[in-house]
């Protein structure tokens, strides 16, 4: 676009005459936000669920099902991530009316996904979470959230692929105000649909308020599985808000949104060639962490307390005890990174459109800032972890949970918001270059160590540490992830310096096997 194209938006014109830091801060800070969303969101949903009962269970269940539930959608949600790369690439190239057929193919990818694995994994959900061998009760309620969040997880691939479109428009404030609508949406159906007409206990703000509304709409007790459809509804809002504008006049006028709409074999393979690695990677990392925190952590603690003579009750109950702790510690861990997230979406964003217009000086330049950002604010969180590790953990514990019950959470999450602190720059890194990297579309390598690493370090050497001192228990596992961190991030690190990712184009002037031909992106109009 020109300078002086009256098609192009203001903030457009805007970031061309933006310092860097200004233009980073016009994509990031909404970016940022969203992910602040997602982690209040979580936040005060797991303040939720450990309402529901004086038993640790709640929180542990309530973990292990989200995870698993997000094991088996990361690879799709890993894969659509990259159309922010292709939509980026081709705006910086001067074809932005072809990022939509990117974001349509998205969307289909994601109908077959949901068809072909997560409603099958519904329907085996029980032989599933059987594998976990968790004690019946907790097994019970990890099977409600499961089948609820699978059978609903058709608008969590829709939303992703939509809301990477406007990622790559450098549009982020629409995906945030679909994800703060759709978040609230979800916070206030938990409280209704978690406790009921009963209410939440009286220590909460507006329980009364909270009781009448749940009366008056017969809204009933539905506890874990409460949260779940809540957490459905939302994402289901969450969706529509974004694909609405994607269809609606302006964008179909000024980017042919609604003529792209037809399944494309040769944009889905552009979207599988570059996109695999980032989704195996995501799914990795994803399978690496819920072994970590559904099986390995709990088996740490029933190793310790087999070799502390505890009864066979006891050592079941310690691995339940061990899990609760590490989702106490892990909800902390989410305000830290999933604002370094939204941050690395903006760094990917401003990597590709740079990329797209032949400047990789300037898509380092935009990478170094990121991290630098991204350092900061993460090293301060490491900071905090140190200093209010107690009370921070104290937050998630019930006030009926017995004394004995709440000391062992505590003893166990103080240590893991240790471990947490160290990697905490290292993740900052991680998580940035990842991003910047996948905005160039240099995705195996990174891909590769990652698989490499995870495997090596949280699964291999979390199991040595336990193998070669039992009595370590849960935290064995951690200094093992701990491990698995900071050395990804030296890995991506000299990934970056090497300077591979400099002669990697997802568009080509000479070519047009790599964008989507004018039949399928046919430019502005409906």
């Amino acid at each position: 676009m020109g300078e002086h194209d009256p098609m192009e938006k203001p903030e457009a014109q805007l970031a061309k005459r933006a310092s860097p830091l200004r233009e980073m801060m016009m994509i990031a800070a909404p970016s940022v936000a969203t992910m602040a969303s997602y982690t209040l969101m979580q936040f005060f949903d797991r303040l939720m669920v450990k309402d529901i009962g004086p038993d640790p269970v709640y929180l542990a269940a309530h973990g292990n099902a989200a995870i698993a539930t997000w094991t088996l959608l990361t690879f799709a949600v890993g894969i659509a991530g990259i159309v922010n790369s292709f939509v980026s690439q081709n705006l910086g190239a001067g074809k932005p009316e072809r990022g939509a057929a990117y974001a349509w193919n998205a969307i289909w990818m994601g109908v077959m996904y949901w068809v072909a694995l997560m409603l099958p994994a519904a329907i085996i959900a029980p032989t599933i979470l059987r594998w976990f061998g968790h004690e019946q009760s907790l097994y019970e309620l990890e099977l409600q959230y499961f089948q609820i969040g699978l059978y609903g997880s058709i608008f969590t691939l829709g939303a992703k692929a939509i809301h990477n479109y406007f990622f790559g428009m450098h549009r982020p404030g629409i995906v945030l105000i679909s994800a703060v609508i759709g978040n609230l949406t979800n916070i206030c159906l938990n409280a209704l649909l978690i406790f009921g007409a009963e209410g939440p206990p009286d220590h909460w703000p507006l329980a009364d308020t909270i009781r009448s509304i749940a009366a008056a709409g017969h809204f009933p007790k539905m506890g874990l599985a409460g949260a779940a459809l809540a957490l459905v509804i939302g994402t289901a809002v969450e969706f529509i808000i974004p694909f609405a504008l994607f269809l609606g006049p302006k964008y179909a006028r000024q980017y042919g949104t609604r003529k792209a709409w037809r399944m494309h074999g040769q944009t889905l393979r552009d979207i599988l060639r570059v996109g695999w690695p980032a989704g195996f990677m995501f799914l990795n990392e994803l399978l690496c962490w819920a072994y970590l925190m559904s099986f390995l952590v709990g088996a740490a603690a029933e190793r310790a307390a087999e070799r502390a003579g505890q009864t066979a009750e006891q050592v079941e109950h310690a691995g339940t005890i061990a899990i609760t702790a590490g989702f106490a510690a892990l909800q902390w861990m989410h305000l830290s990174f999933m604002p370094a997230v939204g941050l690395s979406i903006a760094t990917q964003a401003l990597v590709g459109k740079a990329i797209g217009a032949k400047d990789p000086d300037a898509a380092a330049a935009r990478a170094r800032l990121g991290l630098t950002i991204a350092m900061i604010y993460m090293g301060l969180c490491a900071l905090l972890f140190v200093v209010f590790r107690a009370p921070l953990i104290e937050l998630f514990v019930n006030r009926d949970t017995t004394e004995a019950d709440a000391a062992s959470i505590l003893a166990s999450g103080v240590q893991i918001m240790i471990a947490a602190a160290v990697f905490q720059v290292f993740d900052a890194v991680a998580i940035t270059l990842s991003a910047a990297l996948r905005g160039a579309g240099d995705t195996v390598w990174p891909g590769v160590a990652q698989i490499v690493l995870a495997w090596v370090f949280i699964v291999g050497f979390g199991h040595v540490l336990i193998e070669i001192d039992p009595s370590i228990g849960p935290i064995g596992p951690w200094i093992g992830a701990s491990a698995y961190i900071v050395l990804l991030g030296v890995f991506l690190y000299v990934r970056f310096q090497s300077g591979k990712w400099r002669t990697i184009r997802l568009t080509h002037t000479d070519t047009l096997h790599n964008l989507p031909p004018d039949d399928i992106a046919p430019g502005p109009g409906l």
